[in-house]
């Protein structure tokens, strides 16, 4: 199960996460995110062997996605634009993130070549924590493993679980003190919270 803190932009909240049971970091290329890192300082931001270093791209080509990958030693591509099938990169498994709606169907990702969708709450123009969530039901019949994202903290990340029955979750802004910038006791009680409800 993949539980990932988004929006990493300094090693003292990376080694927080890791050590309240995150096994995913989120680092945000994105230009116009608040949360956004370059590559070269993201590299400078270590990880244990075994937690996921997740790239979050909008609309990057693939030769920029593996360029950055290879500075920042990424292990996945977390994919937020209009990108087809044919423009994901070759070299790392691809989380393809979209936005649920009530009008949402699954039928445009189910011959989709991704390890997970990651379905996420509107979010308008913003990409990679808006803190809204969904409506976890509408995550039934999915085609291929989901990671919930979207509004997650502790108050309702269990109940996400739930309904939605997620490979894994994924939190940022609920957690933070400033964008960018993690609250660890939020952060903390939202990992302990993922945990119990996830299970083994």
């Amino acid at each position: 199960m993949i539980v990932k803190i988004c929006g990493i932009t300094n090693q003292e909240d990376a080694a927080a996460a890791v050590a309240g049971g995150a096994n995913a970091l989120g680092f945000n290329f994105y230009p116009r995110s608040p949360r956004y890192i370059a590559p070269e300082r993201a590299a400078q931001i270590a990880s244990p062997a075994g937690v996921r270093r997740v790239g979050v791209f909008v609309d990057e080509t693939p030769a920029r996605i593996e360029q950055i990958s290879r500075v920042a030693s990424l292990d996945t591509a977390q994919l937020h634009g209009a990108e087809r099938a044919a423009e994901y990169p070759a070299s790392l498994p691809v989380w393809k993130a979209a936005r649920v709606g009530a009008d949402f169907d699954f039928a445009p990702f189910r011959d989709c070549p991704v390890e997970a969708l990651l379905l996420d709450g509107p979010a308008g123009e913003l990409f990679g924590g808006a803190g809204e969530p969904f409506d976890w039901m509408l995550a039934a019949g999915a085609p291929k493993p989901i990671i919930v994202a979207g509004g997650l903290d502790a108050s309702n990340v269990a109940r996400a679980i739930a309904l939605a029955h997620p490979w894994g979750v994924d939190a940022c802004s609920r957690l933070e003190s400033e964008p960018g910038k993690k609250d660890h006791r939020k952060m903390t009680d939202f990992l302990r919270a993922a945990r119990e409800a996830l299970g083994p």
